[in-house]
């Protein structure tokens, strides 16, 4: 079968095909239409998908969508009703849309493909969330059975749920429902301090380092009751979100000292330790979940799906502790993941990754790549300087220049499918630099200095430098530096922000300030391009890791095409352009110059 999946509407709109052979293409929307996290209907993303297999909606057999409308519309009836009558406003705002079309939203789909005028659209068939996300994270990977956990905001009732994997089935075991949601209080604690729901919570896990969890027992014994078999519920007197407005009130400021913090406000010690508290409840929840998903299956292999499933951190724990013997996260966990989970259901495909260690996902690289014809074309029709090089000059000449301590814009093959750069739309910088991290963040990203950057490093190097127990390809499991790469230091009196001010490894520009990183392993196998260049930086300076973040400014998503990456290189102190073969330097392009402030333009996020 030939199937394409869809999600839409809510948060990270995305579009994936699956083939008889397997997965074919996937994209979120946002890269195309440059609005972050679009959670509009990925017209782009569908296109490019049926460019990639060279097909129309004609030659599908089937359209799979990631959620069920109606469940979910019940769902969000029923939580108004509940709290009437507060919640008029947003119940106000919210119902008309889902009165008028969301609750048809297979309809809406159907109309929307028809919109694209490619052929004949089929029929659109509704998967659950959380059947998608656990299709997602197990399907895909590389084992003939595992257990199988999905965590996350909500989807239509259910926000954690745990399955078991066995050839190409998937069977439901237990789940919680709504609102009883680990994401969910992860996210109240994302808004409570101050950042944009649904993409600011990765920051709080960054921010947790610098604090103290001295909050932890209160949301113990406050917000949330934990069962010993990961289960929980949250007491929703001291949420907001029930009634559609806010995450938090006043009976959370009460809690935890006064009110949120104002977005771009000043960082204090608070947000600090509030952070560093809820990553602690997280991580407990999350390893008691692992553990009894892993308990009611009989299973030593877990795979993982759904946002939480992106705190690698909670990652990087369950794979420390030894619950599992092996750990596989779907690279695209989000909602933008269930596009491809739904695809995948449809398809009913076999597996045959298994028993060949490599897992579906073509290492996340599922978007558009272009070739060197399409690149010169791009570089001579805008009359921009550059310099050809034969391929087996890339990688000497680009580790010269990071040796040399330039910042690299890396543009490579197919576009990753997911959150993270893994070097095909990567800036690059040496990771031994002390100055990279704010040269970064300051001058190329625009965002929080506090934001730590990840390492990508050869697979076969990783144990050196990281206590990491497992390869890590898609940037999703954190671990500590091992002792040889740490340094002495002392931090007396030193706290928050302060701590960034320390060199505490051989690798300061990747080391966050509790020793651990978010690491990358690069096999050969795995990206021969990005394994050169660490093969080449390794032998002229002995160091075989990269500082590696997405090609993007803060607000913006990842770039797409040349022109985006040339744009952002313009934009930024980036110092050398790499697309594919072709290498541009900023001294000797032509001025740049914006018609407007576009960093204002670009909303934060």
């Amino acid at each position: 079968m030939t199937v394409l999946g869809i999600s839409a509407y809510y948060h990270d709109s995305a579009a994936a095909l699956v083939g008889e052979h397997g997965i074919v293409a996937a994209a979120q929307e946002e890269r195309f239409s440059r609005r972050r996290h679009d959670p509009s209907f990925p017209g782009h993303a569908v296109r490019y998908c049926l460019d990639e297999a060279g097909a129309r909606l004609d030659d599908l057999d089937v359209v799979a969508y990631y959620e069920q409308p109606k469940l979910k519309f019940r769902r969000i009836l029923a939580t108004y009703a509940s709290v009437a009558p507060r919640g008029w406003t947003s119940f106000r705002q919210v119902v008309p849309q889902w009165l008028s079309w969301k609750r048809r939203t297979a309809d809406t789909v159907r109309e929307r493909l028809g919109e694209l005028d490619l052929g004949a659209v089929p029929a659109v068939e509704c998967f659950g969330h959380h059947e998608s996300h656990a299709a997602s994270a197990f399907l895909p990977s590389p084992y003939e059975s595992a257990a199988v956990l999905c965590v996350d905001g909500v989807g239509e009732w259910t926000t954690t749920s745990i399955w078991h994997g066995v050839g190409n089935r998937i069977e439901p075991v237990t789940e919680l429902r709504f609102p009883h949601s680990l994401g969910l209080l992860y996210s109240a604690f994302t808004y409570f301090c101050g950042f944009k729901v649904d993409s600011g919570e990765y920051k709080v896990m960054g921010l947790a380092p610098y604090g103290e969890p001295r909050f932890a027992s209160t949301i113990r014994d406050k917000l949330v009751d934990i069962k010993p078999d990961g289960s929980f519920r949250l007491d929703t007197r001291y949420f907001e979100f029930l009634y559609g407005q806010v995450m938090t009130g006043r009976r959370f400021e009460e809690l935890f000292g006064g009110p949120r913090r104002e977005p771009e406000g000043e960082l204090t010690q608070r947000e600090f330790d509030l952070a560093a508290s809820v990553q602690q409840v997280t991580e407990e929840i999350m390893l008691r979940l692992a553990a009894f998903a892993c308990e009611r299956t009989d299973e030593r292999r877990l795979c993982l799906a759904g946002g939480v499933a992106l705190n690698c951190v909670a990652n990087g724990r369950i794979v420390d502790t030894g619950i599992v013997d092996e750990l596989w996260v779907q690279p695209a966990a989000g909602d933008a993941g269930g596009a491809l989970g739904a695809a995948l259901l449809a398809a009913g495909t076999d597996r045959p990754q298994v028993g060949t260690g490599r897992d579906a996902m073509s290492g996340a690289r599922l978007g558009p790549g272009y070739d060197e014809h399409q690149i010169q074309e791009f570089v001579d029709t805008k009359g921009l300087p550059h310099e050809y090089l034969a391929a087996d000059e890339v990688a000497p000449r680009v580790a010269a220049e990071l040796e040399d301590g330039k910042v690299v814009g890396w543009f490579q093959g197919r576009m990753e499918f997911g959150p993270r750069a893994l070097g095909s739309r990567s800036i690059l910088g040496d990771a031994r630099d002390p100055a990279m991290q704010s040269t970064m963040n300051q001058k190329i990203k625009f965002r929080e200095s506090f934001r730590p950057f990840a390492p990508m490093v050869l697979a076969e190097a990783a144990e050196e430098y990281f206590r990491l127990g497992q390869a890590s390809p898609y940037m999703l499991i954190v671990a500590q530096l091992t002792d040889k790469q740490r340094h002495e230091i002392s931090e007396a009196g030193l706290r928050g922000l302060d701590l960034l001010q320390v060199g505490r490894s051989t690798i300061p520009a990747v080391t966050h300030v509790d020793y651990s990183a978010r690491v990358q392993t690069v096999s050969r196998d795995d990206d021969p391009r990005s394994y050169e260049l660490l093969k080449e930086f390794e032998s002229r300076t002995g160091c075989p890791v990269l500082v590696n973040t997405s090609f993007n400014v803060r607000g913006e998503p990842i770039v797409a095409t040349p022109e985006d990456a040339y744009r952002c290189f313009m934009r930024t102190n980036i110092d050398i352009l790499v697309l594919g073969d072709f290498l541009l330097r900023k001294s000797d392009q032509p001025e740049w110059s914006d018609d407007e402030d576009w960093r204002a333009a670009i909303p934060l996020d």
